[in-house]
This record gives C-alpha cells, structure tokens and sequence, in this order.
C-alpha cells in the first residue's frame, strides 16, 4: 500500500458538508466514488476537518491508501491527481495536488495548525458575483472596533459561548492563535488560526465580530460574552457561505517524501 496526501479545493455550497453519511452528498463520498471508478479500489479518504454543509475549502488536506497498479507499482501520484479529477466531473471538487507521502503522515492527526477565513462584505447593493462565499451584511461596519474585539478572543480560552451545542469535542478548551481582521473596500476578511476548532466555533466568533462591526455589540461585550461560557451569550452565528478552509500546518518531517 501507498500513503497519498491530497490537497484539495470545493465549493461547498451543494454538499451537506465533508463527512460522508447515509444517503450520499458529501465531499468525501464523491472523492471516495472518484478514486473507485479510476483504479477500482474501494477506500476511506480521510480529511483535515470536516467542514459543514455550504463551507468551502481551498486547502483541505487529505490521505488516501492506495494497492498498487496493474503492472504491481505503486500508481504515480500524477495520475492520481489525474484520474481523480477526471472522475470527479461536474462536481466541483478538485485535486490541487497529490503527493506520495510517509506512512506515518495522517492528514488529522498530524496537523499543528489549520487556518480558516471568513468573509463579510458591506454595502448597500445585495450580491451577485459573491453569492454563496460571503455574508451579506447591508450596515456599515467599524473595521477598529472589530480589531478591538478580535484582541479579546486570542489566546487559550474556553470558547463553550463559541460552541455548537453539538460539538463532540472532549472539552471546550482550546487556543486562538490568530484571529485578525482585514478591510479592503467593502469586503471585511477574518482570518482564524488554531491547532483545532470546536464545531461553529470560526462562524460564531465571525458572528460576534459582525455584531461589534454594526454596533450592535461593543469589544467589551464580545470579552464578556467569552467569560460568561453559555452558548446563549453568543451572537447570531454567521452563515456557512462566508467560511473557507484555508490551509493546515504540519510537521516538516512529515513532508518528506518517502525513501524509495
């Protein structure tokens, strides 16, 4: 068997999300029916994060376990790529990259850090171009007053207000290393970085943030909102179309290529 690592783009908007569940639909279905009609192997791809129903990527990153070729070699990692997307027509999912990689690399388990980017625009004029991969937010909004709020929420923190109520994580505990907020014109871009993320937890912090951009909450509320520890002292969670997975973080070592 050959370990593959995948980098991997979709536009989320017709799935119900990367985690596979009776019925079909998700990312990781197609990928998985993808890898069977180009080699007829029957495998799990496993992801990076599993992101929602309507949340895209643009760096999920994944592995695959491959048997060899027909001719008893390990398939080119070219021709994964290849093969992949070829059979992932319409859907739109691609295979940026394919890479043969160490056995030891587990695209989860491995990760240091995975980065996310949520993105708001504000103006008057509804959207067009940009609907379904941003929230559309009418108000003006405080590019400094969302900073300010942003500075709050860094750091190690339980972020039980920021989680689903049906978040599986172990605790609730976990550290922000980034969290910044950018404008250019009309579009209002948050970045997110951590070693993991609790369920909703980059789309109520963006919601939070939202709410301090209108005025409708100030930086000190969204502090106060983090201390309370109550999902109910959350603001309104921002929808699914403004998040993208970014990128993940892993051990330099784990990117090797494997010894032939």
């Amino acid at each position: 068997m050959t370990r593959y690592r995948l980098t991997i783009e979709y536009d989320g908007t017709p799935f119900i999300g990367w985690q596979s569940q009776k019925g079909g639909g998700a990312v990781q279905d197609v990928l998985a029916e993808a890898i069977q009609k180009f080699c007829g192997q029957e495998v799990t791809v496993f992801g990076a994060g599993r992101t929602d129903t309507g949340v895209h990527a643009r760096g999920q990153m994944a592995h695959i376990d491959l048997a060899d070729g027909p001719a008893g070699k390990p398939w080119p990692a070219d021709k994964v790529m290849a093969g992949m997307n070829f059979h992932l027509k319409p859907h739109p999912v691609a295979v940026v990259s394919a890479v043969t990689a160490l056995p030891e690399f587990d695209a989860r388990f491995s990760a240091l850090a995975r980065h996310y980017e949520y993105r708001i625009i504000s103006r008057r004029a509804p959207l067009a171009l940009d609907r379904d991969r941003a929230w559309f937010v009418p108000q003006k909004m405080n590019l400094e007053a969302m900073q300010q709020a942003a500075a709050h929420l860094i750091g190690k923190h339980d972020f039980t207000t920021f989680r689903s109520a049906q978040c599986q994580a172990a605790s609730p505990v976990k550290t922000l290393s980034t969290l910044d907020v950018s404008q250019n014109g009309d579009l209002f871009t948050i970045t997110a970085a951590a070693p993991s993320f609790l369920h909703h937890q980059v789309r109520s912090l963006s919601g939070v943030l939202k709410a301090v951009g209108t005025g409708k909450w100030t930086a000190e509320d969204a502090k106060a909102a983090l201390k309370a520890c109550d999902r109910a002292a959350c603001a309104q969670v921002a929808p699914a179309c403004g998040l993208t997975f970014m990128a993940v973080e892993y051990p330099a070592e784990l990117l090797a290529a494997p010894k032939t």
